[in-house]
């Protein structure tokens, strides 16, 4: 009974201390901005943490904000769907193919490197400030990263269980389903969740610069206003966001890979 107990208080200090010290992090961080306010001769360069507070709550009132704060998020999951699919399948042929591999290396290496944001321009040249416009930089910016950790993922299969499942009379597809893409999973599984909040940040850009709906648009209006306590408040709920999708991302990323390994031993 002792020993349960024992255990029990452990198990609850791991859990209790990294709650603690991040909310210790927080106060900190809200106490050294509030700091900064003080210090700053114009209150309006740098709003203080009760006014942006009071601005956030205006914020939240408002039901045009919640449509803002919607249409943002589906576009970085709508983008994340379709850049997952593509940048999967692209992955696979580049890995599996030695010919796919000679082909796209130079163009793939071409584009890895260039920021989504270089080409908003010609984004919003051919379809203008729309949603289909920020779904087409959520799509750019993040389908060639997934690319290249699938490829990497696809090549890092053994050999020899590709060549026992062909030895055994599995197909090309049954071997792709069977053992290829299990074996690379965990490389999937870490694109994806290193890619969500890119999305949300690939929205805000577009909305931002390229005039998409969305809560991008709306900080560039608060921005040209001159709401700068609208302007934090907007980042603070940008912040919450990205936390609530890279935790949902991780979550996601742990239950659907729970079989393999590697999880199995963080568990």
């Amino acid at each position: 009974m002792t020993s349960s107990t024992q255990l029990g208080s452990r198990s609850g200090r791991r859990v209790l201390v990294p709650i603690a010290f991040g909310v210790l992090g927080i106060a900190l961080l809200l106490a050294a901005w509030q700091w900064g306010s003080i210090q700053i001769a114009s209150e309006s360069a740098l709003p203080g943490v009760p006014v942006v507070t009071q601005a956030l709550g205006a914020l939240i009132t408002q039901g045009s904000f919640w449509a803002e704060a919607g249409t943002t998020l589906s576009i970085a999951l709508f983008g994340w769907i379709v850049a997952a699919a593509i940048g999967v399948a692209i992955g696979v042929l580049v890995g599996t193919s030695e010919i796919v591999h000679a082909a796209t290396r130079v163009v793939l290496e071409f584009l890895r490197p260039i920021p989504a944001i270089v080409i908003l321009p010609l984004a919003m040249l051919v379809l203008g400030p729309t949603t289909e416009m920020g779904v087409f930089l959520v799509i750019f910016g993040i389908m060639l990263p997934i690319a290249a950790q699938t490829a990497a993922g696809v090549e890092s299969v053994d050999p020899v269980m590709v060549n026992t499942a062909r030895s055994f009379g599995l197909r090309p597809g049954a071997i792709l389903w069977r053992v290829i893409l299990p074996g690379a999973s965990p490389y999937i599984g870490t694109a994806m969740r290193v890619a969500a909040p890119v999305t949300l940040i690939m929205a805000v850009v577009a909305g931002m610069l390229g005039g998409a709906p969305g809560l991008g648009n709306s900080l560039t209006v608060a921005q040209i206003a001159g709401r700068n306590e609208d302007i934090f408040a907007y980042v603070v709920v940008l912040g919450c966001m990205g936390l609530l999708v890279q935790a949902a991302a991780a979550r996601a990323e742990r239950r659907m890979l729970h079989w393999h390994s590697s999880y199995r031993k963080e568990s």
